[in-house]
């Protein structure tokens, strides 16, 4: 059974809604921050191919250091503004980046500001050298329980490209329902459209720990 410290224990400050740092057997979630850039910077030369076909251009496109400061402290005030939830992954051995997973309030329609979510999309991704080790597994495990403490929401959701398997493979090893396919643009732009699974865990069950 996987090991969660008490996600409680570290928001740092009431009104937070989601804790700023979780551990986990393996890995501690903590925000992004500016200073983050030269460690990720590296991270995502070497996976451009590996990331690209996934995940949107503006989170996957490597940028010079002062660019890419930028987008993690946009990253961080979204953190603290509640808009959305980007967890940097590190190792906790090693304090090694490894990847990400996110929280972003949504309904029906898409992606929205908190107070108008009935839902929460839940997003990772990995450097391609610490995939197949259950490191995304572990990681949405915890932002699973993360969402269980978020009030209003009815469900969870992962929307991911079909050819993905491995990142399929996330939510049905999770106990998620695969609830609709449906055919979207790329994130590549000028690639042919996509299968888009939408993969669902009911908020009100057992919790996923």
């Amino acid at each position: 059974m996987m090991q969660i410290q008490d996600i409680h224990a570290h928001r740092s400050h009431a009104s937070m809604l989601v804790p700023d740092a979780v551990r986990t057997a393996r890995l501690l979630l903590r925000p992004w921050c500016a200073e983050d850039a030269e460690a990720l910077l590296p991270i995502l030369e070497a996976n451009q191919a590996h990331l690209e076909p996934w995940i949107p251009l503006r989170v996957s496109t490597p940028a010079p250091l002062p660019e890419l400061a930028a987008r993690l402290a946009g990253f961080a005030a979204d953190f603290a503004a509640a808009r959305e939830w980007r967890y940097a992954l590190l190792t906790l051995a090693r304090a090694t980046v490894i990847g990400e997973v996110g929280l972003y309030p949504r309904n029906a329609d898409g992606r929205v500001a908190f107070a108008a979510a009935d839902r929460v999309e839940l997003g990772y991704w990995l450097r391609a050298d610490y995939t197949g080790q259950g490191y995304a597994t572990e990681a949405t495990q915890a932002a699973l329980a993360i969402a269980r403490t978020l009030p209003g929401l009815a469900q969870v959701e992962i929307r991911c490209d079909a050819r993905n398997a491995p990142s399929a493979a996330v939510p049905q090893r999770l106990g998620f329902e695969l609830a609709t396919t449906r055919e979207q643009p790329s994130v590549t732009p000028g690639a042919s459209p996509v299968t888009l699974q939408v993969w669902t865990y009911a908020l009100g069950r057992g919790a996923v720990l």
